[in-house]
Formats: structure tokens, sequence, C-alpha cells
């Protein structure tokens, strides 16, 4: 019986890693230099908890196979060995604080951004995105590359103006709000995020990076992205019923097709 025990806990194991190592039901393709640096240390991060996944378990079913023979006679207690125990605790230690060191400053990329001003810095392209239920609103300076004024009295979703946009105060004039966003390939772009009702998360999985909408709060997330295509943007906090349905998308173009597609949109305003 114990034999058998083994043999169902090593199957399970087995079965368990294998989409691991083929790769099954995978993270789609990163589209950034960011996104691949994440992938590694997840990957690191993987393999270090799964070697100890596989260990522990093919021991597991060793000790149920060997303790399980009757000829082994009956259990005896153990008050445990202190070297193992410092061994093994030691050995975790430095696999976890090196795993955090090794993805530190990854992670901070992401977080540790400068709190400037609406002015985007040279080249850099920024995207104002409000979350409400259940859309993604995006808002584009323009030609001025400047924000235009909003105002609470001004939100009429029926009218196209889901965040009260003030046309008639400075820089609001060409202000473009659109659906979905389109970015050009290999320019830096910041996404200014913020919700108009309830706690949203911008996600796009592509990117790696995700960040909440918080009421009240401004949030930034900046990338570059390298591969053209076009990308799903998802609410992965949930937001109420509705919440299934909250998507967008992300255009990555080059850079002429941003221009035209820009032009296009602000043919519209006049």
């Amino acid at each position: 019986m114990g034999f058998l025990i083994a043999i169902v806990v090593w199957g399970v194991t087995l079965a368990m890693a294998v989409p691991f190592f083929t790769q099954t039901w995978w993270m789609p393709e990163s589209i950034t230099a960011l996104g691949d640096e994440i992938d590694e240390a997840f990957m690191w991060t993987l393999a270090g908890t799964g070697v100890i996944f596989l260990v522990a378990q093919f021991a597991l079913g060793y000790t149920v196979w060997l303790f399980g023979r009757k000829s082994a006679g009956p259990a005896s207690d153990s008050h445990g060995n202190n070297k193992l125990e410092i061994l093994w605790t030691t050995a975790a230690t430095v696999i976890f604080v090196g795993l955090t060191f090794f993805g530190y400053s990854v992670w901070a990329e992401t977080r540790f951004i400068e709190q400037k001003s609406m002015e985007p810095a040279e080249g850099r392209l920024i995207v104002e995105v409000t979350g409400q239920q259940f859309v993604w609103n995006m808002r584009y300076a323009g030609e001025d590359s400047q924000f235009g004024p909003t105002d609470i009295n001004l939100i009429d979703d029926a009218a196209g103006n889901p965040v009260g946009l003030d046309r008639s105060g400075p820089g609001g004039s060409d202000d473009i709000m659109v659906p979905e966003m389109f970015v050009p390939v290999n320019r830096e772009v910041e996404v200014v995020l913020k919700s108009k009702d309830v706690l949203h998360n911008f996600f796009v999985p592509e990117l790696r990076i995700k960040l909440d909408t918080v009421p009240g709060l401004v949030g930034k997330l900046r990338f570059t992205p390298t591969k053209q295509g076009r990308f799903e943007i998802v609410c992965s906090e949930l937001c109420g019923l509705g919440h299934y349905k909250m998507r967008s998308f992300l255009h990555v173009v080059t850079e002429q097709e941003y221009e035209d597609w820009l032009a296009e949109q602000a043919s519209y305003l006049f």
C-alpha cells in the first residue's frame, strides 16, 4: 500500500510539473524590454521553487513507501535535528533574499516614477486613462501637448464627455477622447491613471505591469513598446456586475501610422 501511495504522489507531482516544462497555458509574449526582465525574474523564481517542490514531493513519496512497509517496524518519535534545521532555514533565507534583490530593480523601475508635472518630457507620450464602470476612457493632449481642465459638472457620457473636459479652458480645445489607446512603437509612453467611480486596475498582460486606478488619486505607469500589434487592456480588479466586459485595446503602430491616426481623431473636433 505504501508503494502505491508513493506512485500516486510521484504521478501527481509529474502531472503538475509537465505544464510548466512544456509552457502550456503560458503567458503571452512580452512587448517591452522591462517585460523581458520581469519574465527573467519570474523564471528564476519558478526554477528555484520548482526544484524545491519536486525534491520535497519525491522525498515525501519515498518516505511513505519506505515506512509504509510492514517490515519497517513501528514509528518512533523524533525531537528534530538542530543542524539540519539551521541548514535548511539558512538556505531558504539565502534563496528568498537573493530572489528579492534580483527582482527589486525591476519592481522599482515600474513603481518609483518621478512625480513631475503633466508636461511630457522630450519624446515621451502621455496618455490619460480614466476608468469607470465599465469602460476605459483615453485622453490625448492634442497638438498643444497640454491637457485641458476638467469640471465634474461638465461630465456627460451621452455627449461624449465622460471626464468633464472643459473645452473652453486653456489647452482643452484640442484634447482627444477615444475608447482605445494608440501608441507608436519604440517610444516611451506614460499612462496617467485615474478613476471616475470605484477601484479599477489597468492591466495589459503583454506589458507585464498593472496598477490600480484609485478615486481621488493619480497613478503613473511607463513603458516603451518594442513590438507592434493589438493587445487587450483589461480591468483586473472586481469593480461591479459588468466587470467582465470592461476591456479596451492597446494598438502599437509605427510612428507614421500613429501620426495619421492622431490627425484623423483631431479632424473630428472641428
